[in-house]
């Protein structure tokens, strides 16, 4: 789930602690908006999460690592997600098809993903398969065989899909802005990796920084739907048992970015469109601000009601579709809007971007602006709690980014509490002219952009 631009559901209930029978720490949540979550802590560093849903005949289950792609030495860059296609390949007691096979057997819902910050692999399967779905995933992701030509395999898939996002309009528009935004970070660097580092990744190194950066103490398992929290506790209590670990981490240290405001015009004579990302510096995924900030990019560019679709699209007729959204880290985030449309509009929809920006720092939004986002936001997070993959999600991402479990009524309760100068002073901090990236891509003939084309008048 690489910074998906969503609404982030992350806020803590008190916590009601107990002691189970076996010593490990307990927390019980419970509320009113049906969420039954239970938390278990175990010594090795596991940490094991259920929400358990009345009437439900699905279940989510979800391994979550703490390891990502902005944790990688240059050298390695792509390897996290090299290996999360390599779990793939064959277990200590499966082989390749033999996965596959019991992935369809179980109703073909696997998935897995890689981002700056987290790595995850996710079942959805009715509730009579869970033990099987457990023991697929468990295996996949404990006992990896790292084949030696099944590596090289691997490499080749992987290195198409460098070329296939290469031939994607919007994946290299998103993989220049973030190079340009965050540079000299790791948070500029492709989670895929280059088609030079891919090719490195042999036994030895894949196998070497597997184990040290897939452990128990950075697993988070989330189950989410018609699940027993104590059945869960059960499967987990053999994993890592005789398991032995590197002392030696290859990861590096997570650095705080210091963001740029490139102003980049990359020409495609190829392309029938050119593509548009224009960016500001918001506030972090765990910043008491983010609802402020989510609510100011949805009110922005967040859906068809909002002030770019309506003034680009409904007005102009500039582009078939624009939006904006934030992408949050743990310690910095952006706020992009994007849009594609002929390479003779680009100019004038990038001053109309300026422009909304430049009046919500000057005059602010309305009230019935913010109330509609908010009506948007808590519909969105409502019909959430209906789903178990939904739900098992947000328990991991918790965990992950705040070290903590949220109930959905505080959640509403921080929403409801940004107002219209909350919002303007998200607006008036990070919307400028000295911060503003803009990042386009097309059939274009140099710089475009002028200065004042860009400039956010905030006064």
């Amino acid at each position: 789930m690489e910074p998906s631009f969503q609404l982030i559901v992350d806020l803590m209930q008190d916590l009601r602690n107990s002691k189970s029978a076996s010593g490990v720490l307990v927390s019980n949540f419970s509320s009113e908006m049906k969420e039954d979550i239970r938390e278990t802590r175990l010594e090795n560093g596991i940490v094991a999460l259920t929400d358990r849903m009345e009437g439900v005949r699905s279940v989510t289950l979800g391994f979550f690592f703490r390891t990502g792609a902005r944790q990688e030495p240059a050298e390695l860059n792509g390897i996290t997600h090299f290996i999360e296609h390599c779990v793939f390949k064959g277990s200590a007691n499966r082989s390749a098809r033999e996965i596959a096979a019991e992935q369809d057997r179980l109703g073909g819902g696997l998935d897995a993903f890689t981002t700056h910050e987290e790595t995850g692999f996710v079942m959805k399967v009715v509730d009579d398969q869970f033990d099987r779905a457990f023991a697929l995933l468990a295996e996949m992701v404990t006992r990896p065989r790292f084949d030696e030509s099944d590596l090289v395999n691997e490499q080749r898939v992987i290195i198409e899909e460098i070329k296939m996002n290469e031939d994607s309009p919007e994946d290299v528009l998103s993989d220049i802005f973030q190079r340009e935004f965050f540079p000299g970070n790791p948070l500029g660097l492709s989670i895929t990796g280059t088609a030079e580092t891919v090719s490195t990744f042999d036994h030895r190194r894949t196998a070497d920084f597997f184990r040290s950066a897939f452990t128990p103490k950075e697993l988070v398992i989330a189950a989410a739907g018609n699940v027993d929290h104590e059945h869960l506790l059960e499967l987990v209590d053999p994993l890592y048992r005789d398991a032995r670990w590197d002392a030696y981490d290859p990861r590096i240290a997570i650095r705080t970015p210091a963001t740029a405001a490139p102003v980049q015009v990359e020409r495609r004579p190829d392309l029938e469109q050119a593509h548009l990302l224009i960016a500001t510096p918001t506030v972090s995924a765990r910043d008491e601000r983010r609802y402020a900030a989510d609510m100011l990019a949805n009110i922005l560019g967040g859906g068809t009601s909002s002030r770019l679709w309506q003034r680009v699209r409904e007005e102009r007729g500039l582009a078939y579709s624009i939006g904006a959204a934030t992408a949050m880290f743990i310690d910095c985030g952006f706020l992009a809007v994007s849009a594609a449309t002929s390479p003779d509009q680009i100019d004038e929809v990038a001053e109309i971007v300026a422009d909304e920006m430049g009046s919500i720092v000057r005059e602010g939004v309305s009230e019935d602006e913010l109330g509609l986002m908010k009506d948007q936001a808590r519909a969105s997070i409502l019909l959430g709690l209906e789903d178990s993959a939904d739900r098992a999600g947000s328990l991991a991402h918790c965990e992950m980014v705040h070290g903590r479990q949220i109930s959905i009524e505080e959640t509403l309760e921080k929403l409801e509490a940004v107002t219209v100068a909350k919002v303007r002073d998200i607006a008036a901090e990070f919307f400028s002219t000295d911060r503003l990236a803009v990042i386009a891509l097309g059939d274009l003939d140099g710089l475009r952009f002028s200065g004042d084309s860009l400039a956010i008048a905030t006064s």
